[in-house]
């Protein structure tokens, strides 16, 4: 029997929004699966515009909150709930900090972590943190490849482009014999063949990847020796149109995560009991 279909949520946490904790007890109290939280450090005044800048997403990117920060304090009041990171941006993360915090939110929460990547989209504060916005992909793949050298060696090194250190401790280990699962969360048509390259899964956006995720990484995987069937595909900015959702469970994703826009986030619980009602009504379709 296939395993059912998750679901989950995730939003900008902000000092304008329901708490955290409040936000992730109102989730699992609805028996949704998982919580995703975005994260920005800032927002530089002057930024270049492209496809993904909305003037109204503005003051939101730069309120929020530190993301690990926020789901420590979710996993103090859950028990059961999948806390992921949708996503971290590495270009803005130091590896050997990331890789500490990570693991101890893994501890925690008792091994509920989902690690979500990404490069991030805002030109100039990719550049405040001291990374090239070309370079970007390279910089999140080795940064990635490093902090999962620190879960799962003793003593670790690393010696590469962007993250260089001898020989060293690094405590805790994850809960999660490995560390937490690593998904991509961008929307491109070079993300099948990263994801084939170096992570356990990705997290598409339903209305911005062009191409259809399952075929295109299962033919990345084929390209890259991967087994596809070991991959999580978790479709983020999921519709709420039933078959659509029948159809990608139907062909294998393993999860919907929706996207609860700044303008809604003011009516959290109606929204939540929405989406546990739609998730409710779907999760008996695949059998």
């Amino acid at each position: 029997m296939n395993t059912p279909p998750r679901f989950g949520v995730c939003l900008l946490p902000t000092d304008q929004t329901l708490s955290p904790p409040a936000l992730a007890r109102a989730v699992e109290e609805r028996d949704l699966d998982m919580l995703f939280f975005a994260e920005n450090s800032h927002v530089p005044v002057k930024h270049r515009k492209n496809s993904y800048h909305r003037s109204d997403i503005i003051e939101p990117f730069a309120r929020m909150h530190d993301s690990i920060t926020a789901l420590a304090a979710c996993a103090a009041v859950t028990e059961r709930i999948q806390l992921g990171t949708g996503v971290c941006l590495l270009t803005e993360r130091d590896p050997l900090i990331t890789a500490k915090a990570i693991a101890s939110l893994d501890h925690l929460s008792g091994g509920r972590v989902l690690f979500g990547v990404a490069g991030g989209w805002i030109k100039e504060a990719i550049e405040h943190h001291g990374s090239s916005f070309k370079e970007r992909w390279a910089i999140v793949r080795e940064r990635a490849l490093a902090i999962r050298a620190l879960w799962r060696e003793d003593p670790v090194e690393f010696h590469g482009t962007y993250v260089d250190f001898g020989p060293s401790w690094s405590y805790p280990k994850p809960l999660q014999p490995g560390g937490p699962p690593l998904y991509i969360g961008s929307n491109s048509d070079a993300v099948p063949a990263r994801v084939a390259d170096y992570a356990d899964g990705w997290m598409p956006i339903y209305d911005r990847y062009a191409g259809d995720p399952l075929t295109d990484l299962r033919r990345a995987c084929d390209d890259a020796g991967r087994d596809f069937n070991e991959m999580t595909v978790l479709l983020f900015g999921a519709p709420t149109e039933a078959a659509i959702l029948e159809d990608f469970i139907a062909r294998g994703c393993d999860g919907f995560v929706f996207l609860v826009p700044p303008a809604r986030q003011h009516e959290m619980l109606t929204v939540l009991d929405e989406l546990a009602d739609l998730s409710a009504r779907m999760r008996g379709a695949r059998s």
